[in-house]
Formats: structure tokens, C-alpha cells, sequence
């Protein structure tokens, strides 16, 4: 019989016998993409809660004299309260909303008047350097809105004699005439505004805390209730301006540390009330000296980007270069200023 030949086996493809290698980018990539992913978390983790200093500004002005605070956000220009002191506004209004007291006596009543915790802004220009001061009038209202300042206490001047000028400083007896009807009447507590520094330099920035302090050395004798504490915005150098998110993580590991450091305090306490006792005794920890310090949580970031779209007249380039990098959107850091009256 004849033997019919047995059919070939098919050749196996050589792109099938080929074992896929990666490239090395790609396996470098996939090498450090769970750490950049950990990374990323880690950051996001950080930035979105909002953290204060144990001694912070709110707890200060909530706790420090007998009446609840009653706190004048003081600003030169329109967008200054999102562009400077958004970190600092957001933290209070929070703060307000979650110890509210429910008030029955009526808005006039002048106990309800001494003792309602409120914000208020006071802006002594309309910044009408461009002419445009209508139109920036209302948008700080929108901004403020944002923030969650009440209409009824914000408001806004145009002063003949504090026009926006890049040039020009303001009179501090201008200011403290201008400013004075506003403290007494709302029985403000605390003054807020920028340092001598302007934080940016401007001069009409440096001019208010020169006004706040010949407001509270000449007039301390006027006033309804007992004379408002002035606090100011730190002005940083060039470089730590602009830090961007490294501002608000660096403060708060900082933040985070100081209170480790602090857990020993109560630490020692418990174990000694225990009869417990330590060899070398510890000794008594160092304090940290540091100024008030509020630092932003990713919403209130949000919530200051967003009052700050409000100013549509001014969202030049440079500023959304600000708003990216600046650290004042994230972190606000205030010094407490003496005034003494001047001797008559």
C-alpha cells in the first residue's frame, strides 16, 4: 500500500514564540508610578484640610476680652480681601457659623449689638485708578458674597482724599477720621489689615496700619466700648511669596510638629498624676514662639480662586500668575500691634 505523506505540522509564527519585553522607559514608569501615585495622595491628603496654630488668630479674638469678637477686615482696594486675607476671612466665617448664637432680641437692640460674633469688611477705595470704579464696586460685593461676608457688613468708600494711586500714601489722620464712625458704632474688637510692608509694597496698603494706630493713640477716649486690638498680615520676602503649594504644606508640618512636640506636656503630666517618673527627668519642653497662623484647606483655596473670578476687570495674566503661586492664598500669619495713647 502506498503510504500518503503525513501534512506538515504549521510553523508557529515567531511573533507568537516572541516574549513581549517592555521598554525601559515603560518599565521605569511602571516602577515608580505607585510611589508617584502615594505621593500625589499624600500632597492632596495634606492640602485638604484647613489647619489653625494652637494660638491661632480665631481662637485669639474669640477668647481674649469678655465680649465676643466683632472683627474689621480693613483693605485698600478691591481684591484685596481674596488676593491677601481669604485664608483668614474663610476660617473666621467658619468659625462664626459653627458657634452661632441664636439671637432673640432684635437686630437694633443694643445687647444684641454687643454681643453677636460678626465679620465685617471696610474698604477705603473703590480702585478707580483705571476709571473703572463703579465696576469694581460690584464686584467686591460678589467677592465678598463668595467669602460669606453679609451684605450689611461690608462696605466700600470713595474718599476724595484716598484715591487708588500707586504713588501716593495715604494721611493717617484721613484714615482714622474715616475709619473711627465705623469701629465705635459696630463696637469692633479687632482690626485687621496689612503691615507696614503693604505685603506688596503698595503705598496705599502701608498706609492703613499707620491710620489704625493714630486711630487708637489719638481716640482711645471715644470710644463706646473698650478700643479694638490691631493685628497685621506678615509681609514675606519675594522668594517665600511665592511658593505655592510648598506654603500651606510646609506651615503645616510645621503646625503638625509644634503640636507633637506639645503632646509631651500632657504626656508628662498623666504619667506623673500616675506616679510614674522619668530617668533623666524630662525637663520642662521649650515653647515655640510663633505668630497666629491660619492655612487654607483645599475648599477654601477653591472658594478664594472663585472670589477672586468675581474681579473680572482685573484677571490679567499676571494675576492668575498670583493666584497660582502666591502663598497668601493659602497661608495668613499675624502679629498682634501695641498702641499705646499718646500722653495729652
Amino acid at each position: 500500500l502506498r503510504t500518503l505523506p503525513q501534512p506538515r505540522p504549521p510553523i508557529a509564527s515567531s511573533s507568537n514564540n516572541r516574549k513581549y519585553h517592555a521598554l525601559p522607559s515603560e518599565s521605569r514608569m511602571f516602577k515608580f508610578f505607585p510611589w508617584t501615585a502615594l505621593l500625589f495622595s499624600l500632597i492632596i491628603a495634606i492640602l485638604y484640610q484647613s489647619v489653625e496654630s494652637d494660638n491661632a488668630f480665631s481662637d485669639i479674638v474669640f477668647h481674649s476680652s469678655a465680649h465676643l469678637p466683632r472683627i474689621l477686615v480693613l483693605t485698600a482696594h478691591p481684591d484685596d480681601e481674596c488676593m491677601f486675607f481669604a485664608p483668614t476671612i474663610r476660617a473666621l466665617v467658619s468659625r462664626i457659623r459653627t458657634n452661632r448664637i441664636p439671637m432673640s432680641e432684635p437686630a437694633s437692640d443694643p445687647a444684641r449689638l454687643s454681643s453677636e460674633v460678626r465679620v465685617y469688611s471696610l474698604c477705603l477705595s473703590v480702585g478707580d485708578a483705571d476709571g473703572l470704579g463703579s465696576v469694581r464696586r460690584k464686584e467686591l460685593g460678589r467677592s465678598l458674597d463668595v467669602l460669606g461676608i453679609d451684605e450689611s457688613s461690608r462696605w466700600v468708600l470713595d474718599h476724595p482724599d484716598l484715591k487708588d494711586n500707586f504713588t501716593a500714601h495715604w494721611n493717617p489722620a484721613t484714615i482714622a477720621e474715616v475709619l473711627y464712625p465705623y469701629v465705635n458704632e459696630q463696637r469692633i474688637t479687632t482690626i485687621l489689615t496689612f503691615d507696614d510692608g503693604g505685603i506688596s509694597g503698595h503705598p496705599n496698603h502701608k498706609s492703613l496700619p499707620e491710620g489704625v494706630r493714630h486711630l487708637l493713640s489719638h481716640q482711645r477716649y471715644a470710644f463706646a466700648a473698650p478700643p479694638p486690638k490691631l493685628f497685621t498680615l506678615v509681609t514675606r520676602s519675594i522668594p517665600a511669596k511665592y511658593t505655592s503649594i510648598l506654603a500651606p504644606i510646609w506651615s503645616k508640618f510645621t503646625l503638625y510638629g509644634i503640636r507633637l512636640l506639645s503632646l509631651e506636656v500632657h504626656v508628662v503630666r498623666i504619667a506623673r498624676g500616675l506616679g510614674i517618673e522619668f530617668s533623666p527627668p524630662i525637663s520642662k519642653p521649650v515653647t515655640h514662639d510663633m505668630p497666629p497662623v491660619l492655612v487654607s484647606g483645599v475648599s477654601d483655596y477653591i472658594a478664594a480662586l472663585r472670589a477672586m473670578r468675581e474681579h473680572a476687570s482685573q484677571l490679567v495674566w499676571f494675576r492668575w500668575l498670583y493666584v497660582l503661586f502666591s502663598r497668601y492664598m493659602w497661608v495668613n500669619e499675624w502679629v498682634e500691634v501695641p498702641v499705646e495713647p499718646l500722653s495729652v
